[in-house]
């Protein structure tokens, strides 16, 4: 039995707190989400476990394992989409709201590794997590997609809706990259993310990246 399978034997809630249940199997799938070497092989019996419940008592909160991922999945982006808000809301202009927003987003997929590989790992097989259960990052994306449009110039500033929606998926294929190779390869001589961060918006906004650094001192400030 692997550590993340062993929990102390769980008190049963009283009668009228179901909703403490549900709470405790979301928390717990999601960690398990995070720290499994294979979360594509998580079951219901997992979940059950790590709570200490008989996997039946899942039924009364969710019909299936698919639905009790997509659930954790929404949490999650929620999650990033409140942090890349809030980060956002004491920008001045378009420029700081983009820096604000990037800076968040990479941070944020640093710091939760596990829940970040939970969303954009892409390992999940399509019955249990069909493409529609990430419908929820459309709004942080389409968030990034606007943030971009307005804060980009020169041969950077696109017109059409296309276009810009393109440049978007461009700049966050970039940070999505950026993520994915600091956590898996920390081992490198890596720059500070800051610089990484002010590089990477630099390139999609034709800003210099003085500029972009100077904005992200100020969002620490």
């Amino acid at each position: 039995m692997s550590p993340q399978e062993r929990s102390a034997p769980r008190r049963r809630n009283p009668r009228g707190q179901g909703q403490v249940l549900k709470a405790q199997l979301v928390d717990a799938a999601a960690k398990l989400l995070a720290t499994l070497d294979q979360p594509e092989t998580l079951t219901l019996r997992q979940v059950a476990r790590e709570v200490g419940v008989a996997p039946a008592s899942i039924y009364s909160h969710f019909s299936d394992l698919s639905a009790l991922v997509q659930h954790v999945l929404r949490l999650r982006y929620e999650e990033m989409a409140r942090l890349m808000d809030e980060a956002a809301r004491s920008a001045q202009d378009p420029p700081a709201d983009l820096v604000a927003r990037c800076a968040a987003y990479v941070r944020w997929g640093v710091s939760q590794p596990g829940h970040y590989r939970t969303l954009f790992g892409g390992r999940m097989p399509a019955d249990l997590v069909p493409g529609s259960a990430h419908g929820a990052g459309a709004e942080p994306f389409g968030a990034l997609v606007a943030s971009l449009a307005a804060a980009a110039r020169g041969g950077r500033r696109r017109s059409s809706t296309e276009e810009q929606w393109q440049a978007g998926l461009m700049l966050w294929t970039a940070l999505h990259g950026l993520v994915s190779l600091y956590n898996d390869h920390g081992n490198l001589p890596w720059p500070p993310l800051d610089e990484l961060i002010a590089d990477v918006v630099s390139l999609h906004t034709d800003r210099p990246a003085a500029e972009i650094s100077a904005l992200l001192n100020q969002h620490e400030e």
